[in-house]
């Protein structure tokens, strides 16, 4: 199978790793480490680096996933381009961010991460290597291999190489203060980029042609990019978008607790300085219909905190891509 520039070589060694190891843990530059449950002991393996192939005209970028997402992000921006994948540590690799499939801040305009993966390509637990999707954006033949790795935790294969489709880079980006009540804020705007509420302040962040967003703009205050909450412990919550107004109130009793909600996408980012924030904030969650994923911290914490909507399903998809369960074992609650 054609790796476009990968090492033939290396590829074929960590696949006879993999097929003769009893446990494997993919390890990348660990930025996304302790989101979910910790992985069980194993060989470690790391994926290939670099960037393999790019096509600016047909907006899509072939890497090796070990390969950092500010690298990728340096390379687009040669050609005026970005893939809008926003990690909160610029140092994560692509493999990384892929297999944990946390979506960006940029979610409510430009989809979830899943939409940005176009191929994956990643060996099997018995060393097989396997490609999934296409290397176009009008792609559609086939099993969609690509969204099912998504957020995987790299528990059905070991990612090796993606292709990732690109976006023109918007010729004015700004954040603005939004002051407005939230259920009101979101009609406002045409496909605002990203709107961010912490119970006191709305910030809406425009991206377009320059004449768009100043039009949009018109009477508000320009800000600098707002930070999403940070502490020793780290989560971010999942509800309905439309259970924000309850969810943000009802993490305002909780002591030590910051918090930042996307309008219109449903998830709330969580920080505190003590384990007792997360584990009262995901009471908040399954009070209101959703669920808290562990981010960093919580020590002693479930990553996940209850059964998975797709629980079921997943474990028959992990039966039928890794029956040893040697991959990553531990990392989701199968």
């Amino acid at each position: 199978m054609d790796l476009i520039g990968l090492d033939a070589g290396a590829i074929e060694g960590l696949a006879a790793a993999i097929a003769g190891a009893e446990s494997v843990v993919p390890v990348g530059a660990r930025t996304h480490w302790e989101v979910g449950n910790p992985s069980a002991p194993g060989i470690q393996v790391a994926a290939p680096t670099g960037v393999l192939r790019y096509e600016p005209e047909d907006l899509t970028i072939t890497v090796g996933v070990g390969t950092s997402f500010a690298t990728l992000d340096a390379a687009l921006a040669e050609h005026g381009q970005e893939c809008t994948l926003d990690p909160r540590d610029h140092a994560a690799t692509i493999g990384g961010i892929v297999a944990c499939g946390l979506s960006g801040i940029r979610r409510l305009r430009h989809g979830p991460l899943r939409e940005h993966v176009l191929e994956v390509r990643f060996v099997t637990a018995d060393g097989k290597l396997v490609k999934g999707g296409g290397q176009t954006v009008k792609n559609v033949t086939g099993y969609d291999l690509p969204r099912l790795l998504v957020g995987s935790f790299g528990t059905l294969g070991v990612l090796v190489q993606v292709t990732l489709r690109c976006r023109p880079r918007a010729e004015r980006a700004q954040w603005f203060r939004v002051d407005v009540p939230t259920d009101e804020a979101r009609p406002e705007f045409y496909r605002a980029a990203s709107m961010l509420w912490d119970g006191t302040t709305t910030h809406v962040f425009l991206e377009g042609v320059a004449a768009d967003v100043d039009a949009q703009a018109r009477g508000l205050s320009a800000v600098d990019p707002p930070t999403l909450p940070v502490g020793a412990h780290r989560g971010r919550i999942s509800v309905a978008p439309g259970a924000l107004d309850a969810v943000g109130g009802a993490l305002d009793e909780i002591a030590g607790a910051r918090w930042c909600a996307e309008i219109g996408v449903g998830t709330v980012h969580v920080a505190g300085d003590d384990a007792a924030v997360l584990a009262n904030a995901r009471s908040v969650a399954h009070a209101h219909g959703g669920w808290l994923l562990r981010e960093s911290g919580g020590v002693g914490l479930d990553g996940f905190g209850c059964e998975l909507p797709n629980a079921a399903l997943m474990r028959r998809v992990k039966a039928a891509f890794d029956p040893a369960g040697k991959l990553n074992s531990g990392r989701l609650p199968l």
